[in-house]
């Protein structure tokens, strides 16, 4: 059994994508509490998810701060 490597790869970017919205709508939903600008907040997750352990280092410190008085 051969494995087809245009597969794998077009698994391993699926699964990249996922995470990347996954950070991203976490890192959103976060900074809309934490912060005064989401939107900001949430590209650099989705960007940060590009290597997992630091969209998960970048959520957990988002998790961490204060919320803002609004």
């Amino acid at each position: 059994m051969s494995i087809n490597a245009t597969l794998f790869g077009q698994f391993i970017l699926l699964i990249l994508l996922m995470a990347m919205l996954v950070i991203g709508g976490i890192s959103f939903y976060l900074g809309k509490r934490k912060t005064t600008n989401p939107i900001l907040v949430s590209i650099i997750g989705a960007l940060l998810a590009i290597i997992p352990p630091l969209g998960m280092i970048y959520v957990a410190a988002l998790a961490f701060k204060k919320d803002t008085q609004d």
